[in-house]
C-alpha cells in the first residue's frame, strides 16, 4: 500500500469504510452454524462417495431409489440442468450410472446421473435438495 500514489490509497480506504463494502464482506463470512451444517454434509457426500464406489449394492439401491423417483416426478424435476431427449430415453428405461461430481455451474459436489451415448458420457446434475436428500437417507439406512 505504500508504493501507491496518495490518490489511489485514499480511494481504496473509502472504499474499504462505505457501508455497502462493508454489508458485502459479512454477506461472504459464514457463521458456525453454517460451516457446520457444511461440514456435516460434506461428510455425508464424501461418506456415499466411498460407499458407491467400495459397495455394488449401495450403487443399485441408490439407482433404483432414482429410478423410482424419475417415473414418479419425470427427470425435468429432479435435474439441475438440461436433458436431451436421448438422455431423457436412456434415463427413463434405466441405462444410467449415478456417480458425485462437482456441478458445473457452482463447482459443489452433487450427485450426477451419468448417461453414456456411444463414446460420450453426459453428465445430469440432480438439484442440491435432491443430492442431500439422497446422501442423507442411504448413509442413515446403511
Amino acid at each position: 500500500m505504500d508504493h501507491l500514489p496518495s490518490g489511489e490509497r485514499e480511494k481504496i480506504r473509502k472504499r474499504m469504510r462505505s457501508p455497502e463494502a462493508y454489508e458485502a464482506l459479512r454477506e461472504k463470512v459464514k457463521g458456525p452454524e453454517d460451516l457446520q451444517d457444511e461440514m456435516d454434509k460434506n461428510e455425508r457426500l464424501a461418506e456415499l462417495s466411498f460407499a458407491l464406489e467400495s459397495e455394488p449394492k449401495m450403487q443399485e439401491k441408490l439407482k433404483s431409489q432414482i429410478e423410482n423417483d424419475i417415473r414418479e416426478q419425470g427427470i425435468e424435476n429432479m435435474s439441475d440442468s438440461e436433458v436431451s431427449p436421448d438422455a431423457k430415453k436412456a434415463m427413463e428405461q434405466g441405462k444410467f450410472t449415478v456417480n458425485i461430481e462437482p456441478h458445473p455451474k457452482t463447482h459443489i459436489d452433487t450427485l450426477t446421473v451419468n448417461v453414456s451415448e456411444g463414446n460420450v458420457q453426459e453428465k445430469i446434475p440432480l438439484k442440491q435438495s435432491l443430492s442431500d436428500h439422497y446422501a442423507g437417507g442411504l448413509m442413515k439406512g446403511k
